[in-house]
């Protein structure tokens, strides 16, 4: 009969080895053994294997949240924000050209269309667009003074409405919104003042304008077809943007500039290899997804994964056919294989081993009736 010690299971001896089993942890690796014996070796050894074995570990450092790469482009933008200066005039604008000492030339006007102005005691039409506020009082001033119509003049002109400088933001940002440029603005300074980028924003930051200036063809990924007149695209990636070390990436915005930061796509992680199954962005603030981040962001691999089966399946633009890429997710981890990089609506897919799950199954099952049956026995000798 077996005998009871002070926590109040019984110890038990095991037959073949005459170990002493103490407690309820005694009864539970008693229960252990009866069912290695029942089992039989083979399948003890896969159980043993799987307990054993260690679930592969994609310990990469957290990712920037979107709202820690909103705090980089507000203190970024803080930091390169331009000094103050006059921007130039164009159409639309409403100025307020004052005459000392002569307050019946003195009136609100709006530019044309064209660019021009109209002013009591000239004949001709005033060029304003692309002059600043002082560059146009020195042209009124000099055809005033020129023409003897007034002696010494002293002009004055103030911008009460500036609406030739719009800036456009669209996409995934905070709010879209259309703002004026009233003085020399960068690209940080704009997304900053439309909230920042939102949780979906893709990699990359388009800038579309009429023309381009010297001061953004530096920019290696600039297109241009050669053509002034034709609508040019700027493409910078959000990393370069955010890199404090290179800041000709930050670029001025102009009137009638579109800036678009378009929304990531979405790749998707199946199978019963993996933790978490389902659709990710694909993004990881101004980075590419790549395999090891998709399987982090699905929380990993579970414990029957055959990493080295997985295969990413892709859309062929020419074909419209779906091809199959094997990725080897061990050689990866172990640096013998290159990271591959994942592209929208890829499709990781990462099987199991069907076979190892259904024996150690099995033998976890089995391991339960023997508990059952060893609790039975102690507490009914």
């Amino acid at each position: 009969m077996p005998r009871t010690n002070i926590s109040g299971f019984p110890s038990l001896t095991d037959a073949g080895t005459g170990i002493v089993f103490e407690g309820g942890i005694g009864v539970m690796l008693r229960s252990f053994c009866c069912a290695i014996n029942w089992l039989g070796k083979p399948v003890f050894t896969v159980f043993m294997c799987v307990l054993l074995s260690a679930q592969a570990s994609y310990g990469q450092n957290k990712d920037e949240t979107t709202q820690q790469t909103n705090a980089r482009i507000q203190e970024l933008a803080n930091l390169t924000r331009s000094p103050l200066a006059d921007t130039p005039l164009g159409a639309g604008d409403l100025v307020h050209i004052e005459v000392f000492d002569v307050p019946e030339l003195s009136r609100d006007v709006r530019i044309s269309v064209s660019g021009e102005i109209g002013f009591p005691l000239i004949h001709e039409r005033v060029r304003a667009a692309g002059l600043t506020a002082f560059e146009l009082e020195q042209k009124i001033q000099d055809i005033l003074s020129q023409g003897g119509l007034v002696s010494h003049p002293q002009v004055s002109v103030f911008v009460k409405e500036q609406v030739s400088q719009p800036v456009t933001i669209i996409g995934a940002v905070g709010r879209s919104m259309t703002y004026q440029v009233v003085r020399p603005t960068t690209l940080l300074e704009l997304i900053a003042n439309a909230g920042g980028i939102s949780d979906n924003a893709g990699t990359e930051i388009l800038v579309t304008r009429s023309t381009l200036r010297e001061a953004v063809k530096p920019i290696s990924d600039t297109t241009n077809d050669g053509s002034a007149s034709e609508a040019q695209t700027i493409r910078i990636q959000l990393q370069d943007l955010l890199n404090t070390e290179n800041t000709s990436f930050n670029i001025l915005v102009q009137g009638g500039d579109v800036v678009n930061v378009p929304a990531a796509g979405m790749v998707y992680i199946l199978g019963r290899g993996i933790m978490q199954p389902g659709g990710y962005v694909v993004q990881s603030r101004g980075e590419a997804i790549t395999v090891l981040k998709a399987v982090a962001l699905a929380h990993g691999l579970g414990g029957y994964a055959k990493p080295d089966d997985a295969v990413i399946y892709r859309m062929n633009p020419k074909t419209g056919v779906r091809e199959a890429i094997p990725v080897h997710i061990k050689q990866i981890e172990k640096n013998k294989s290159e990271d591959v990089a994942m592209k929208s609506n890829d499709i990781l897919y990462i099987p199991d081993n069907l076979a190892l799950k259904i024996g150690v199954q099995a033998a976890q099952a089995a391991v339960s009736i023997g508990s059952g049956l060893l609790i039975y026995r102690s507490t009914n000798p």
